[in-house]
């Protein structure tokens, strides 16, 4: 990372990674050429590479910020103290209301895997480490509901929301929002039911 003297980041780094999240996330990656994000981030390319040596450094560090982002929005849940069950319910509503969104386009990891399907992939690999960490997020709180294993539940969760996220897109976000929290509550519910017999 380059950065200005006393630790501050770069201006035109946070305008270039700024300009990049918001083109990749409404266009995709692959469609997006370096010309168009000098160009918007009014950059020389020559500072681009400065701090983004290739187009792939530049997409890792586009989805590196999107993931903070959504650790730090899912942290407060979770470190709400609330129960598990009311964390899980805030975590869901966190997504809701990322669907509900105006410029909502789906997924962005989810968005950036189908461009990048090589597992190996530098760009693949922050997919695959958001959805681990997110996956795991859930399942401990799983953990404190009921007495079954949490892993099926945790996975459950992780599919509700990768649907959620591809069809808030394409139809009514509204009725996509109510539907996934709808079945976060039925797995509370299944695992408390379960717990209690």
């Amino acid at each position: 990372m380059v950065t200005k003297t006393r630790g501050q980041v770069s201006e035109a780094r946070t305008r270039l990674l700024a300009t990049a999240t918001r083109i990749f996330y409404a266009e995709g990656v692959h469609s997006v050429g370096i010309d168009r994000i000098v160009a918007e981030a009014e950059v020389t390319r020559a500072t681009l590479y400065r701090h983004f040596p290739s187009k792939d450094e530049l997409v890792v560090a586009y989805l590196e910020g999107v993931a903070e982002m959504e650790r730090e929005g899912i942290g407060k849940a979770l470190t709400s103290g609330l129960p598990a069950a009311d964390v899980l319910r805030a975590i869901a509503e966190s997504i809701a209301g990322g669907i509900r969104s105006a410029r909502f386009r789906g997924c962005a990891f989810i968005n950036a895997a189908a461009e990048f399907p090589d597992p190996e992939h530098p760009v693949h690999q922050v997919v695959l480490a958001h959805r681990e960490w997110l996956l795991r997020a859930v399942t401990d709180q799983f953990g404190q509901v009921g007495e079954t294993s949490p892993e099926p539940a945790g996975r459950h969760f992780m599919l509700l929301r990768d649907g959620a996220m591809a069809s808030g897109c394409l139809s009514d976000p509204a009725e996509v929002c109510d539907t996934f929290l709808q079945g976060v509550d039925g797995i509370l519910r299944h695992r408390m039911t379960s717990a209690s017999k």
